[in-house]
């Protein structure tokens, strides 16, 4: 992990997913959350060779299957991602 600032704003995401899919307040912060949590982990720079962003997580859950929940669709791109590098189950939403 670098000494620079985390790539990823919380708030900024938790905007971005109110604007790109349907869902709940406390479930988008949950996400949010999760999500910077996961690029302070510098995992998905080292695995990827790019640190995380607003707009990658944003695009990458638009990928998951139309009329996902915001927490589905988070943990949809997580399970791609574990079955591609491993480690990712910690940073799924298991409840909010």
């Amino acid at each position: 992990m670098s000494d620079s600032p985390p790539s990823l704003d919380a708030d900024e995401l938790t905007a971005e997913l109110e604007r790109a899919f349907d869902g709940r307040e406390r479930e988008r912060t949950v996400v949010a959350r999760q999500a910077r949590d996961l690029a302070d982990s510098g995992k998905p720079e080292e695995d990827r060779g790019e640190p995380l962003t607003v707009a990658e997580v944003v695009r990458q859950m638009g990928d998951a299957p139309e009329g996902s929940s915001v927490s589905d669709r988070w943990n949809w791109w997580l399970g791609s991602l574990e079955a591609a590098y491993g480690g990712y189950r910690e940073f799924q939403v298991t409840r909010f």
